[in-house]
């Protein structure tokens, strides 16, 4: 009750004082000229607020709500998520200097075997009007002494309930760039003792970046998956800029011939 009758005054007050507004503003031809200066001081001080507000409010909803799972599916799909990193905000945001195996969230892991780290993550908010996602990744890569960088996003119990050959998988990303690189995405499926891979180039060059991975043309045991994963590997990173601004999965069954 303490709640309703707070908003109950509060609405009230503000239709009492748009209407004093409303009123003054509808007489200013006729007020008096002391009391008409005084007005206008008082009213450029409360644009000044509402015009802030109004930037703010504008700014701030017209993001990508946070949590949103929202993205095109397939026609038929019978599973799609999009990882948590891209969906809400991290506990923590950023790494620097980031070693081999470091996680950002509960989902995804930076694998790389440089000598010294010079790579950073940081997950960002984004804020153009095409996206879909409410944040992204930034990975910053300097000097590089490597031979290898991936980026694993480890797929929910979801991804493999039920999977079988006759599924695809697909992966949709938005990613900018600094300068050219290759990105591969790789599959991975465990199931008893073996892991199936299944490896696709990323069509950069592409307004829509998607790739599928086909299980028909996999070994994959049906009755024994147990888990499943992606890794993003990144061929020449040094001295680059890559931003992630979405990146999502979803699953569907091929249509019966």
């Amino acid at each position: 009750m303490t709640g309703l009758g707070s908003k109950f005054f509060q609405s009230l007050f503000f239709a009492r004082n748009r209407k004093r507004w409303a009123n003054a503003a509808r007489v200013a031809d006729q007020t008096d000229l002391a009391e008409l200066r005084q007005q206008r001081l008082r009213a450029r001080q409360l644009r000044r607020h509402l015009d802030d507000l109004i930037h703010v409010a504008e700014s701030r909803l017209a993001l990508p709500m946070i949590g949103s799972t929202a993205f095109r599916r397939p026609h038929g799909s019978d599973w799609g998520w999009r990882p948590e990193l891209w969906r809400g905000p991290l506990p923590m945001p950023g790494l620097a200097s980031v070693q081999n195996k470091s996680m950002l969230g509960d989902e995804v892991t930076l694998f790389h075997d440089c000598e010294r780290s010079e790579l950073t993550l940081r997950q960002l908010r984004n804020r153009r009007e095409q996206d879909l996602a409410p944040f992204g990744l930034r990975m910053d890569v300097f000097r590089f002494d490597g031979s290898f960088l991936s980026l694993v996003v480890d797929l929910p119990p979801e991804a493999v309930a039920g999977l079988k050959r006759r599924h695809l998988i697909r992966m949709n990303t938005i990613v900018e760039m600094e300068k050219p690189l290759e990105i591969f995405a790789r599959l991975n499926i465990r199931h008893g003792p073996n892991t199936e891979q299944i490896v696709r180039e990323l069509p950069l060059h592409e307004e829509d970046i998607m790739v599928e991975f086909d299980l028909a043309y996999s070994n994959m045991n049906e009755k024994r998956v147990e888990k499943a994963w992606v890794d993003l590997i990144f061929e020449g990173p040094e001295m680059n800029q890559v931003i992630l601004r979405d990146v999502t999965f979803s699953r569907r069954p091929r249509a019966e011939i």
